[in-house]
C-alpha cells in the first residue's frame, strides 16, 4: 500500500542524496515546498513535490495535511537510554550546591550508574530502556545512538550492549550501538587505569566483534577521567576491530582531546561546552561533526556550546539530547531544538537541520534518514497547524507534532 502526504503547507529538508551534511552559512538554509505532496512506498520516500504534479490519489491511502508541516523525524545522535534506576537524590544535591565533579568524588555520578546497573538483571534492563525509547519515538525521534558505558566492568558493559542489540531488532527505528570503553574508572581500578583500559579492551572486544554489538566506540576524555594519550590507546585498539571512533570532549576543560579525534578520524567530538581557537582549527577540512548536548548544559548549569563560533568557522554542527540519568535525563529532541536557538543563539533552520541532517551524519546514518530524499525511510514528523516552523522552537512547552510515522506508518 502506498501512502500520499496531500497538500502540505510546507515539506521541510528536502535534499538531493549527494548532501551528506550541512555546514556554515548553508546551515541557515533549509530547502522546503509549500503546498507539496510526499508519496511513501514500501516504508521508503517515493517521490514528493508541489500538489500541482501530484499522483492520483486512486488506490493509496491519502493523509490530508492542509495547514500542516513534514518533516524528517529528529536523528538523536548521543545518548545513554539504556541505564537503570535514576539519579534523583543526586539533583537535590546539585540544588543544594554540589557540582557535578563534587557529587562524582563522592562517589555518586557514573560509579553511582555503575553500581545501580550491575544489580539489574538483562530483562529488567531491557524493560526500563524500551519504556525510555518508545517515549522518544513518540517525541519525534526516528533515529538514534545508543551508548554503553554504566557498566565498568566487562560483564556489565556487555550486557548493556546485548540489551542495546536487542533493542535494535526489536525496534522499527534504526539504532546505533557505541562501546563507552572509557567512560570513568570503578573504585578497584582507582590507582591503575592502565589496567582498566587493559581489562575493558581486552575482554569486551573479541565479544563485541563475535556477537556484532556495536560499530563505534567512545571514551570520555576529560580532566580526572580519560587523557588525550587514553583516548589515543582506546581508539588505537579499536581501529583492528573495525569500530568508528567517537568522543565525549571539553564537557569542562579543554585538554587536546579534540585534536587527537580528528587524528583518528573521529565520526563525532560531543559536547564541547568549552572550546578553544586550536580546536576550531582542527576541526576545520575534517570529516568529524561537533555536536552539542544543549539538554546537558541546561540540566547542570555549566556553559553551552559556542555555535555561533562553529559555525562562523564555516564547520558543521549536530546537536543531540545526551539522554543519560545524571546530567540529562531526557531525550526529548523539540526541547533541545528549542534550547539551542534560546540559549545557543541558533536559528530554528540552523537547529533543525543539526538535529536532522547533520544528527544522521554523525551516526552514519546519512544514507537512510535525516531528510525529505528519494529512497530514504519514511521516518516523519507531522506536526499540527502551524504558522512557520519556527513555532516548533518558539514554543518550547507545547507539544506541535500531529503524528510520527516510522518506514510510512502511524506510530
Amino acid at each position: 500500500m502506498q501512502t500520499l502526504f496531500t497538500n502540505i503547507k510546507e515539506l521541510l529538508q528536502i535534499r538531493e542524496a549527494s548532501v551528506a551534511f550541512v555546514a556554515g552559512a548553508d546551515m541557515n538554509i533549509l530547502p522546503a515546498i509549500k503546498n507539496a505532496f510526499l508519496l511513501v512506498e514500501e516504508g521508503r520516500i517515493a517521490a514528493f513535490g508541489s500538489m500541482e504534479s501530484c499522483p492520483t490519489l486512486e488506490g493509496k491511502e491519502v493523509v490530508d495535511a492542509t495547514g500542516k508541516m513534514l518533516l524528517p523525524s529528529w536523528c538523536d545522535s548521543h545518548t545513554h537510554l539504556v541505564y537503570a534506576g535514576n539519579r534523583e537524590e543526586e539533583f537535590k544535591d546539585r540544588i543544594n550546591g554540589l557540582s557535578y565533579e563534587e557529587i562524582a568524588n563522592k562517589g555518586g555520578g557514573i560509579l553511582n550508574s555503575a553500581k545501580t546497573l550491575q544489580a539489574t538483571s538483562a530483562e529488567s534492563l531491557y524493560q526500563q530502556s524500551k519504556v525510555r525509547l518508545e517515549e522518544v519515538m513518540r517525541l519525534g525521534t526516528g533515529a538514534l545512538e545508543i551508548k554503553s558505558g554504566y557498566g565498568l566492568t566487562p560483564e556489565a558493559e556487555l550486557k548493556m550492549l546485548r540489551v542495546i542489540k536487542r533493542l535494535q531488532e526489536e525496534t522499527s527505528i534504526p539504532i546505533k550501538a557505541t562501546f563507552l570503553a572509557a567512560h570513568a574508572l570503578p573504585e578497584a581500578f582507582k590507582s591503575n587505569k592502565a589496567g582498566f583500559l587493559r581489562k575493558m579492551l581486552g575482554e569486551v572486544l573479541p565479544v563485541l566483534k563475535a556477537e556484532d554489538l556495536a560499530s563505534a566506540i567512545d571514551v570520555f576524555c576529560e580532566t580526572g577521567y580519560f587523557s588525550p594519550e587514553d583516548t589515543a590507546e582506546v581508539l588505537q585498539a579499536a581501529q583492528a576491530y573495525g569500530l568508528v571512533p567517537k568522543i565525549h570532549v571539553n564537557q569542562f576543560n579543554a585538554i587536546g582531546g579534540v585534536a587527537v579525534g580528528v587524528q583518528y578520524n573521529a565520526r563525532s567530538v560531543d559536547h564541547l561546552e568549552i572550546l578553544t581557537d586550536a580546536d576550531v582549527a582542527v576541526l576545520q577540512g575534517s570529516k568529524t561533526m561537533p555536536v552539542a548536548l544543549p539538554g546537558c548544559s541546561f540540566f547542570l548549569g555549566i556553559p553551552y556550546t559556542p555555535a555561533r563560533k562553529i559555525i562562523a568557522a564555516g564547520l558543521p554542527l549536530a546537536l543531540a539530547s545526551d539522554y543519560n540519568p545524571g546530567s540529562a535525563p531526557s531525550g526529548n529532541m523539540n526541547f533541545i531544538v528549542s534550547t539551542a536557538c534560546i540559549h545557543m543563539k541558533m536559528t530554528p533552520e540552523e537547529a533543525i537541520n543539526a538535529a536532522t541532517i547533520n544528527g544522521a551524519y554523525a551516526m552514519e546514518l546519512e544514507q537512510e534518514v535525516g531528510s525529505i530524499t528519494v529512497g530514504k525511510k519514511a521516518n516523519l514528523i507531522l506536526t499540527k497547524t502551524l504558522s512557520s516552523c519556527t513555532v516548533l522552537p518558539y514554543a518550547f512547552g507545547s507539544s506541535n507534532i500531529e503524528q510520527v510515522y516510522i518506514n510510512g506508518k502511524p506510530l
